[in-house]
């Protein structure tokens, strides 16, 4: 009977789908749930083995004797593309596999992720790519250091205006693509788009590496760029480090906004909402 409820209710709304409600703004109750700190736990981990392979590959590289030995701009933005796609694969249902500031950014913006979820996920990914890098550069000692540690700064012939720009449009489409694969409305009407979201995220990682790598290294996650950052510690890499927040933010928080308020239109939806808890 329930069911067939449901049934007529989605009719009636002409949809054959449904959106998931907004995340309350502040949950209290999330912080009494084992669910909670398991999925921080997932964005940990899964944060440290995304730097610890990123840094090696990139290391792993340098050290070639010629540049043909190495397996070059290429085969760098394939691993890092084919990490993700294992990463968001295994995470996504315990964490919803954010594994990027950017992205937590974006889903707390689109109502998908509370406040307290939102800060914590953001901290634990920053800690796992310190400590991912910190396992990198433990491994391989005076190369880590000698080539550059993995970290993000703009490149010579570059602009801090251009590497910020560069930043800003490689998020964007990082994060479209996050919520274009998630998307309750293409779910609904294609059972294997689940299966596969992780796929066409991995793909868009892999695509602005191979624009961005020769502007800034290629950063579109702040945690990964801190994580480089804090364990390489050099004063030109701090000095560009806010490009690497400021534009991967700026590029997310556009993309959740043209997703999710413009092609989905959910602004009065959301706006209701918001309305509504503080009224509540």
């Amino acid at each position: 009977m329930e069911d067939s409820r449901d049934d007529t209710v989605h009719h009636l709304d002409g949809k054959d789908y449904v959106d998931p409600p907004p995340a309350p703004l502040f949950d209290m109750e999330e912080l009494k749930s084992w669910s909670f700190y398991r999925a921080l736990l997932a964005e940990f981990i899964a944060t440290l083995l995304f730097l610890y392979v990123l840094v090696a590959t990139v290391i792993g590289h340098k050290m070639q004797a010629t540049p043909c030995d190495g397996v070059g701009p290429l085969g760098i933005s394939w691993a890092i593309g084919g990490m993700i796609i294992v990463l968001v694969y295994c995470t996504a249902g315990i964490s919803g596999g954010h594994i990027n500031p950017a992205v937590t950014l974006g889903m707390f913006l689109a109502r998908k992720v509370s406040l307290a979820r939102a800060v914590a996920y953001i901290a634990l990914q920053c800690l796992g790519a310190i400590c991912g890098v910190g396992i990198a550069r433990a491994l391989m000692k005076q190369s880590y250091i000698r080539l550059g540690g993995g970290a993000n700064s703009v490149s010579p012939g570059y602009s801090r205006g251009a590497a910020l720009g560069a930043e800003i449009i490689s998020t964007f489409i990082l994060v479209y693509t996050v919520f274009s694969a998630t998307d309750p409305k293409r779910n609904a009407r294609d059972s294997y788009v689940p299966v596969l979201a992780p796929l066409p995220i991995g793909f868009a990682v892999f695509v602005v590496h191979l624009a961005t790598i020769p502007i800034t290294g290629t950063g579109i996650n702040p945690a990964r760029s801190l994580g480089a950052a804090v364990i390489y510690n050099n004063e030109k890499v701090w000095h560009d480090q806010w490009i690497f927040w400021v534009g991967p933010c700026i590029g997310g928080l556009a993309a959740a906004v043209y997703h999710q308020y413009i092609l989905r239109a959910s602004a009065i939806k959301a706006l209701r909402s918001f309305r509504n808890h503080l009224t509540d």
